[in-house]
């Protein structure tokens, strides 16, 4: 029997998620309604109204949900964004920011503060490089109406100030004002969560704090964690009717990571083949950054737990079997 459920993805491109989408791969057993929406957007719907039965989740609302009893949602050890966000911190150019402890005492944008990229580069900052959350101001632009805290009960964390950005501004607007200092994140992009609209980019007045590359390649380096953004997450009415769903959803984006590992693998031969990269690219890149499961990604989930408790966004340490379908802790 074939079970009719909905699953939603964050826009592509993600060569993760991007298989189910085109429908080279599927979950046996599912037929599947496939919606595509921004992530900002995706994660306030299913947050407020419960919308999909299996839908990417940010694992920063996932940890605030469980933590404050919030029972609606399951998770599964599968991963579809990770990056090294604090390297995308904007400063201006004209507030003395040359390094991250200059942050201190400045006025910092975040779309919103309990988002998992804002969690992590605040971890950074505090484990890497000093300066702890209430040594900023914080100005979150999205409002309680459509920001993923109206639904998992977000307060300001006690000794940390963040102020609420009028409608009539954004992050944007008021850091080429110069009303902030910098930016955790800047999320450009039309959709019903977010504001900002200018093009940054090619500002002279604006720029990253870090080098991405220099700093993501000492990150790892120091810490072995390669941080995750989105998971999956099912609804546990969905779970409880469907049991042997999380194991399908697992070995199917296994499936998607193996053909996203194979093209990359016959890209890199064919470039090295033209003399466009070295042949000890094959070796680096043959070792997989992206992996499912609990075992591989223990390290890095038992830190954002860590980081989420620590700066006041969950009001208990929440623990893996806490988040997962139980099948899932043995993979």
């Amino acid at each position: 029997m074939t079970e009719l459920l909905s699953l939603s993805f964050g826009l592509s491109p993600n060569p993760r998620t991007q298989p189910f989408i085109d429908g080279y791969v599927t979950v046996d057993g599912v037929a599947a309604t496939v919606t595509e929406m921004h992530p900002s957007e995706m994660f306030w719907r299913q947050l407020k109204f419960a919308e999909f039965d299996v839908s990417e989740m940010s694992m920063s609302s996932l940890l605030m949900a469980v933590a404050r009893g919030d029972d609606r949602f399951v998770g599964i050890p599968v991963f579809t964004t990770r990056a090294f966000y604090h390297t995308a911190i904007l400063v201006r150019t004209d507030r003395g920011i040359n390094e991250a402890a200059d942050l201190r005492g400045k006025k910092v944008g975040v779309p919103e503060y309990q988002q998992t990229a804002a969690l992590w580069a605040r971890g950074a900052l505090q484990h890497e490089f000093g300066v702890e959350p209430k040594d900023m101001e914080f100005f979150m632009e999205r409002t309680p109406e459509v920001s993923h805290g109206g639904s998992t009960g977000f307060e300001p964390p006690p000794g940390v100030t963040v102020n609420r950005i009028p409608p009539e501004k954004n992050i944007g607007s008021m850091l080429i004002s110069g009303e902030l200092d910098a930016t955790l994140r800047y999320i450009r992009s039309g959709n019903l969560v977010d504001r900002s609209t200018a093009d940054l980019s090619k500002r002279c007045d604006i720029r990253l704090l870090f080098d991405p590359l220099a700093e993501g390649k000492r990150y790892f380096e120091a810490t072995g964690v390669f941080p995750i953004n989105h998971g999956m997450a099912i609804r546990r009415d969905t779970l409880e009717r469907h049991p042997w769903l999380p194991e399908k959803i697992l070995e199917a984006f296994t499936a998607a990571n193996d053909l996203v590992n194979r093209h990359r693998m016959a890209l890199c031969e064919n470039h090295i083949a033209a003399g466009l990269l070295p042949a000890a690219a094959k070796t680096a890149l043959e070792t997989p950054l992206v992996r499912y499961g609990i075992a591989t990604n223990r390290n890095v989930l038992e830190t954002i737990a860590d980081y989420s408790f620590e700066q006041g966004l969950t009001p208990k340490r929440v623990a893996l079997e806490e988040l997962f379908a139980p099948p899932m802790m043995n993979t």
